[in-house]
């Protein structure tokens, strides 16, 4: 009898010397030679999952070229579920389905579940990291290679920091968090990074945390909410800019210049680079989802390939901007928005 012991050093072996043929066929460039993919969003029907697999599947038609092999690529559908997603992890991983697997993780604390995987597969994970610290951008389970992000406390820190100068003469300085989804991981360290900042500012007066889910009709309805108790909010801080586009069309609706107040969101969309140049926003924390595909799958196909792997790429080297962008950062830097939202 075949234990799953057993199976697991067989299914080992296997993906090990499946990968050591596809690293040596693919040193010498021979016709034939393919690379297979799995690109796991975390929604694929979710625009920021569609650009990294825009960016997966650009570099991967570059690199069958450049490497003259091919680089096959497929999406599955992870439904913004963690059980979903990492019964799919654990199903990609069986041997002979995929050489590589690229993960936009809904839930990156949960997904370490799935490790070791069942085969000696390589994992690049993008936006966030799989294991236990959030944070932490080096792999911390084995299997996972490289991870392509920035450590989300970051980011919504440097969010807060603009609220903090932004609100530097003002007292009280009235400010609504609009946070994806309370209960994700990555939205509650970010949420804890926004208040790390905002709250020894005693002029700083948080008067409502919300929940988006990353909607713009749900964010309508939120904020639109809050400003029947708070008209006279000096700002709103959101992590997303479908979020912020709900919010900017809920301070329209009850008579405010949205111009008037702090506003920012998180993602760098086509829409929120506009509403920035327009004056609407004051900000927007950008975010390059096919450029960080495009990294990705380099790595994954270095993994396949046995050459050399960065374990960690900070999402805001790949781009030549200050993260959390202004009218006065974005006019002339040639910046392109990656998105739609």
């Amino acid at each position: 009898m075949i234990t799953n012991k057993t199976s697991r050093m067989i299914a080992s072996a296997g993906a090990l010397a499946l990968g050591l043929s596809l690293a040596s066929c693919a040193s010498d460039g021979s016709a034939g030679d393919s690379i297979s993919v799995v690109f796991l969003a975390a929604s694929s029907q979710n625009g920021y999952n569609q650009a990294v697999y825009e960016g997966i599947e650009q570099r991967a038609e570059e690199l069958s070229k450049e490497l003259g092999i091919t680089i096959e690529t497929k999406i599955q559908d992870g439904q913004f579920d963690a059980n979903t997603q990492l019964s799919q992890l654990q199903n990609a991983a069986q041997l002979g389905q995929t050489d590589a697997i690229v993960v936009v993780p809904h839930d990156g604390p949960a997904l370490s579940a799935a490790f070791p995987l069942a085969s000696e597969t390589p994992v690049v994970s993008v936006l966030n990291p799989i294991g236990p610290d959030i944070n932490k951008m080096t792999p911390q389970v084995e299997g996972v290679v490289s991870t392509v992000a920035t450590a989300p406390e970051i980011g919504a820190k440097l969010q807060a920091e603009a609220v903090v100068e932004y609100c530097a003469d003002i007292d009280p300085c009235k400010i609504g968090l609009l946070a994806g989804l309370l209960n994700s991981p990555l939205d509650i360290e970010r949420l804890n990074a926004w208040h790390e900042v905002l709250d020894p500012h005693k002029n700083i007066q948080v008067v409502g945390t919300l929940e988006g889910s990353y909607d713009r009709d749900a964010s309508l309805t939120a904020v639109s909410n809050l400003l029947q108790a708070s008209r006279d909010i000096n700002g709103i801080l959101s992590s997303a800019d479908q979020q912020t586009m709900g919010a900017q069309i809920a301070l329209e609706n009850a008579g405010i210049d949205p111009s008037s107040i702090f506003l920012t969101g998180g993602g760098g969309t086509k829409e929120a680079v506009q509403a920035v140049l327009d004056g609407k926003w004051t900000n927007d924390y950008l975010s390059f989802p096919v450029t960080m595909g495009r990294a990705a799958l380099e790595q994954a196909v270095n993994a396949v390939r046995g050459e050399a792997v960065q374990e960690a790429i900070d999402a805001h080297s790949l781009v030549d901007i200050s993260p959390v962008a202004t009218k006065a950062d974005i006019e002339g830097s040639g910046f392109v928005a990656e998105w739609n939202g």
